[in-house]
């Protein structure tokens, strides 16, 4: 039954910006005053941490929940679950370093940029994923959009940003120029993981320019941690039917 103590408590938590609790749950069994201040606080950094992790996940535009305990080790072989757990520390982050996962389409390349990005998330770094294709798009449409200053510019505040598909589509010659221009922005400034099913040899075929191709590939593996998975297609092998 509400009173009149708990509406006015109610009202000063909305002046305050306060999140809301459950008292009945929170204040079980018999506290001291400052016990019961103790509990609330700690509440209140709880529920602040869960809001900003959840407005964090919904900004960096991720795709589906992919975690290291979903992924399939034993039928990929060529990386381990120790290395992905060490880099899970994320001092990588801290110092700048980048993460590339090469090899064949569904080897799970894109599955560990993803997990290792819910954990970041969830450890409170700012970070974005996209395609390479859209990035060229807000690279493009930057100075004529809002939307796309916008993107923009939360690439630039980011602690991680996760590249997916490079290489999938060829780009023209300005837009990798665009693209250089962004990696030599972000270097040693902002963690990239990189995806791509194309070895560095086959870069310049998809960039279209050797030079740009050389400039780019400099920058993202100076300092840089290079996973090249092999194997056959995880989805092929294990492809659902209907009948």
């Amino acid at each position: 039954m509400r009173t009149k103590t708990m509406e006015s408590i109610e009202s000063m938590m909305t002046t305050l910006h306060l999140e809301k609790v459950e008292f009945q749950t929170l204040f079980q069994g018999e506290h001291s005053p400052l016990e019961s201040l103790n509990l609330f606080l700690t509440e209140q950094i709880r529920l602040k941490d869960q809001k900003s992790t959840e407005s964090r996940i919904k900004r960096s535009g991720m795709p589906q929940l992919k975690t290291l305990e979903e992924f399939d080790f034993g039928f990929q072989r060529s990386i381990t679950k120790e290395q992905m757990l060490r880099l899970s520390d994320f001092t990588w982050v801290e110092q700048a370093y980048n993460i590339m996962f090469l090899g064949p389409p569904s080897v799970g390349k894109s599955h560990l940029a993803s997990a290792l990005g819910y954990l970041a998330l969830q450890k409170g770094y700012t970070v974005s994923f996209l395609c390479l294709d859209e990035l060229i798009k807000i690279l493009k449409t930057a100075e004529i959009t809002a939307s796309s200053r916008r993107k923009l510019k939360y690439l630039y505040k980011a602690d991680l940003i996760i590249i997916d598909e490079v290489g999938f589509l060829p780009v023209s010659k300005t837009e990798s120029n665009l693209f250089f221009t962004f990696i030599a922005a972000m270097h040693e400034k902002t963690s990239l993981i990189i995806t791509s099913n194309k070895g560095f040899s086959e870069w310049s075929g998809f960039l279209g320019d050797e030079v740009i191709t050389t400039a780019i590939l400099d920058r993202l593996v100076y300092k840089c941690e290079i996973f090249n998975m092999t194997g056959e297609g995880y989805r092929l092998k294990n492809r659902k039917t209907i009948l």
